[in-house]
């Protein structure tokens, strides 16, 4: 065995040794960086800070094992008499160069990643490569890439300088060796990536309470493949679940709602009200990265500065306990036009029939409505545009804005000036034909690389900056909107679409997924804060119950108005924790069919892990296994529920 390791190691396969020393030194000065960047949040309990950086060590080889055997591979393949030829050589030097220049730029870009959202690679990064125009240009407006680039060069010769030095890579070129003999080293070095496909996963590395320590646990490359091989989760086997009729008549049971019946188990909502329905216009307005902590509600004199919007708060129906459902705009976009919780894995806005489902879009539609989805970037972003046509909207993006109209714009879209001129241009023309409109407008200036207009204030390039310049655009607009004939009668939403940051200590941090919710119209309603606990589900169903709506629908969301304290509960979720909340209760239901039960603090945040109630379990798992099922099956196509009243 020693005599096969020296062969191993002193034969053709002399790079993978030197190329080991490499990356495992590159990943551990990543993870330092990021335990440095971290150090408030991070636990350094002496087991908790150990683990982590065992586990990532274990995380780095697995890693590293995943790049070594395609090489190994090629090496084994390779006859002694094309490795000794020159171009051959060439050829490994250039690849060999590349992979190690790639390593050290993926640790910094691990380093901005973890500066956005303080996690390692994960499911957001696998749709970022999807839209890499997006992506690309975002990381050139936020970056100064030409030095980052150059640095990344000189870090990389000298990684090269050092493998030279130490012969890794010509004692490895002109080693002569048999097939056989390349053979047993492949197949010893073959052992570690087996084994860790088969039996090492993400939750390997879930060695504390501590999300952070958890996230340094991991490796970025690692995380990436983890993220893009469970981006979208089969429910019945990755989830705990109850009998398909037990957890539809136990929904059934929650809702409280009038039901028609079908043969099959589908859960379809009868909402009747009495006396005149109205038609009042309706301004949607989900706001990118609106968390509430950006508001004097939340968070009083402290915070981002947002003067105009917490005047305005005052002066509405404003609800204080509303929660996002995800940390991503797709799943507020899933939440407010689908009322559903949180599904697992990817949000149904990206997954494929996702058209002509029981939506705000069809509702407003049955009554009469123009939609339209109003949105300053290109709506092929995130699947959105593909969304929204097949759920009884028009597309009002980017590319239908002309010249004249973009006053500003970077990577991400226009300024929120701009979306919010073209959205009441829309209006006019809506109130021009006589028909009541429902404009869904989403933001997005509240995003890096936060740049904007010059608008007379001093704006930073980050957070702060994006908070004060979603603000003032706000301002401008609702200046401008009672000039227009259909002020009085309209509906003014302002919402976010999920949290500025989904990081904290806890994996499903609470105060990381409160938003603030306001419907203002000074004509129509009177102000009034609102503390019931919702969500962004409630919304669509509180506006029809404000227009006195009897419609029928799949929606789980409720009136928030109507509800009793016992009908109050929120849904927050990752695309891998699915959370279900009740008064100070967190039910948190995972991968591998587990579940765990929490206390919270509303406004402290803190969070203890407490014993399981089985009533609570059962409600959180009733609504999200129904939910996923009659998406999956298709029982909220409008069209197919259509098919059997008619039968």
């Amino acid at each position: 065995m020693d005599n096969l390791l020296s062969k191993i190691y002193n034969g053709r396969y002399r790079t993978l040794a030197g190329f080991i020393k490499i990356f495992l030194v590159v990943s551990l000065i990543a993870r330092i960086v990021l335990t440095v960047k971290s150090y408030l949040n991070v636990s350094f309990n002496v087991i908790d800070i150990t683990l982590s950086f065992l586990s990532g060590f274990l995380f780095d080889v697995i890693a590293f094992s995943y790049y070594a055997l395609p090489i190994a591979i090629i090496i084994f393949l390779i006859p002694s008499v094309i490795a000794r030829t020159k171009f051959y050589k060439g050829l490994c030097w250039f690849f060999y160069g590349l992979t190690i220049f790639i390593w050290i730029f993926n640790a910094f870009a691990e380093y901005f990643f973890w500066d956005e959202f303080e996690v390692r690679f994960n499911f957001i990064a696998v749709d970022y490569l999807v839209y890499t125009n997006e992506v690309i240009g975002n990381i050139v407006e936020s970056y100064s890439i030409g030095p980052l680039v150059a640095i990344v060069a000189g870090l990389t010769a000298l990684a090269i300088y050092w493998l030279v030095k130490n012969n890794y890579v010509g004692g490895s070129l002109n080693s002569d060796t048999t097939y056989l003999s390349r053979l047993k080293g492949l197949l010893l070095i073959s052992i570690l990536p087996l084994f860790a496909f088969l039996f090492v996963n993400i939750n390997w590395s879930r060695i504390s309470n501590n999300s952070y320590n958890n996230e340094l646990a991991k490796n970025g490359f690692y995380s990436l493949f983890e993220a893009y091989k469970n981006n979208q989760l089969d429910y019945d086997r990755f989830y705990y679940t109850i009998d398909d009729k037990k957890a539809n008549d136990h929904v059934k049971a929650l809702m409280k709602d009038s039901f028609i019946s079908y043969p099959t188990n589908d859960l379809i909502y009868s909402y009747k009200n009495i006396g005149e329905e109205k038609r009042y216009n309706v301004m949607f307005i989900t706001v990118e990265s609106l968390s509430g902590e950006y508001l004097e509600y939340i968070d009083p004199g402290d915070g981002y500065e947002m003067p105009f919007l917490n005047q305005l708060v005052k002066k509405g129906m404003f609800f204080t306990n509303l929660y996002a459902n995800g940390t991503r705009t797709v799943r507020g976009l899933e939440a407010l036009n689908l009322s559903i919780p949180p599904t697992p894995g990817t949000s149904i806005v990206r997954r494929p029939s996702n058209d002509n489902l029981f939506s705000s879009g069809w509702l407003f539609k049955q009554k009469g409505y123009d939609n339209k989805f109003i949105y300053g970037g290109f709506g092929y972003f995130d699947n959105m545009n593909t969304f929204f046509s097949g759920n009884h909207f028009q597309i009002v993006d980017r590319s239908n804005y002309s010249e004249e109209e973009i006053r500003f714009a970077n990577v991400w879209g226009t300024c929120d000036e701009d979306s919010y001129s073209r959205a009441m241009k829309e209006a006019d023309q809506s109130y021009k034909a006589g028909k009541p409109f429902f404009n869904f407008i989403l933001t997005t200036s509240n995003h890096k690389p936060y740049t904007f207009p010059e608008v007379g204030l001093k704006l930073n390039k980050n957070r702060s900056g994006g908070v004060r310049y979603t603000d003032y655009a706000l301002q401008k607009f609702f200046e401008e909107a009672p000039n227009h004939a259909w002020f009085n009668n309209t509906l003014f939403v302002i919402i976010g679409d999920h949290c500025g940051s989904s990081a904290g200590k806890a994996e499903m941090p609470i105060l990381k997924y409160q938003i603030p919710c306001l419907i203002y119209a000074p004509e129509l309603i009177k102000p009034m804060q609102v503390d019931k606990l919702c969500s962004q589900v409630d919304v669509v169903p509180t506006l029809a119950g404000l227009m006195n709506w009897s419609y029928e629908s799949t929606f789980f969301g409720k009136n928030i108005l109507t509800m009793t304290p016992n009908d109050e509960r929120a849904f927050i979720g990752t695309y891998q924790k699915l959370g279900y909340i009740k008064g100070n209760k967190l039910m948190v239901l995972s991968p591998q069919k587990k579940f765990a039960q929490f206390s919270f603090d509303r406004y402290t945040g803190d969070m203890k892990e407490v014993k399981v109630e089985e009533q609570f379990k059962t409600d959180a798992i009733s609504i999200y296994q129904t939910a996923e099922h009659m998406f999956v099956k298709g029982l909220n196509k409008v069209d197919r529920l259509k098919s059997r009243t008619s039968k």
